[in-house]
């Protein structure tokens, strides 16, 4: 696999054909970028060293996210964060890419507020496949912020300039949120097949040996079975219960427990082991934490 490194902003607008502007940032309307001599299409794939954004408008550029290809329709927002690698495939040799994209590195919002929060973007960390697929009223907010950083770019670097380009990211980012918070409305029906098919798998793993085998069930787990990445199946699963995936799979746990602590033949030990803690008394300590009485004391009251 051949693979392109892209170290800094300007790695990826050099690869682009386009000016570097500002080191640390960067916007491409694809519209403008004229590629000749080597280009994006002599690597397979893509490795960021920075936060990126790309609005896809064009199909036919395939990224591929664990070995698997997905396709986008227009309107597309694919976010990839620092570390991530992209695969790329081509259905039409002679594919022009069609849209925008935003590259900012994490140097640019050392010291700021957007610094502080960009962690708690989960989206940057989200699975390809689960891009988000803006309305049209959405793709002209988002289409009017990235003027408005192209427009602080080519200015003159001042005072201002880092003020203004971080607050207009950080304002994209942030409505980025909004419209993800309306996909995840719009696909309840989905969603709710996600959470059904959730609770079918925790029924399985206590019902098997895995908890003997890999402990307690965690978000990881399941975000694998079910195919999602661990941020997008914990925002699902928030959106959906109002509890964080962690805590819907405790209280899935604890229920589980309360059954077993009424076997009179089994020691608190032993149902601990089976629910996959090491250590009894860590689950005696949730247990006594979510009910309100240790498992022996609960068993005796009832």
């Amino acid at each position: 696999m051949k693979v392109y490194e892209i170290k800094a902003v300007g790695d990826y607008l050099k690869l682009r054909n386009q000016e570097v502007l500002h080191p640390l940032v960067g916007v491409v309307n694809f519209q403008d970028v004229d590629e000749d001599g080597k280009t994006i299409k002599d690597f397979n794939a893509l490795r960021f060293n920075c936060y990126a954004i790309f609005l896809k408008d064009a199909t036919g550029c395939k990224l591929k996210y664990g070995g698997k290809p997905y396709d986008y329709d227009e309107g597309t927002l694919v976010f990839v964060g620092p570390d991530q690698l992209v695969e790329l495939s081509y259905d039409d040799p002679n594919y022009r890419p069609k849209g925008y994209a935003l590259l900012f590195h994490p140097d640019l919002f050392l010291g700021t507020e957007l610094g502080r929060k960009i962690h708690h973007y989960n989206y940057f960390s989200y699975s390809l496949f689960e891009a988000l697929h803006l309305s049209a009223k959405e793709r002209k907010v988002i289409v009017s912020l990235l003027d408005k950083i192209q427009f602080e770019l080519d200015q003159t670097i001042d005072k201002h300039t880092k003020k203004l380009i971080t607050a207009n990211i950080e304002l994209l980012l942030d409505y980025c949120v909004r419209f993800y918070d309306r996909q995840f409305l719009t696909r309840e029906k989905e969603n709710n097949s996600f959470l059904e098919n959730f609770d079918v798998l925790l029924k399985e793993y206590f019902t098997s040996d895995r908890p003997q085998k890999y402990g307690t069930p965690s978000v990881a787990y399941f975000a694998d079975q079910l195919h999602l990445s661990s941020n997008y199946f914990g925002d699902l699963i928030k959106k959906e219960t109002g509890h964080s995936a962690q805590e819907y799979i405790q209280n899935k746990l604890i229920e589980e427990a309360k059954e077993r602590v009424f076997d009179p033949t089994k020691t608190v030990s032993e149902i601990a082991h089976e629910l996959g803690f090491k250590y009894p008394q860590h689950f005696t300590r949730l247990f006594k934490q979510r009910v309100g009485h240790s498992p022996s004391e609960f068993r005796s009251l009832n």
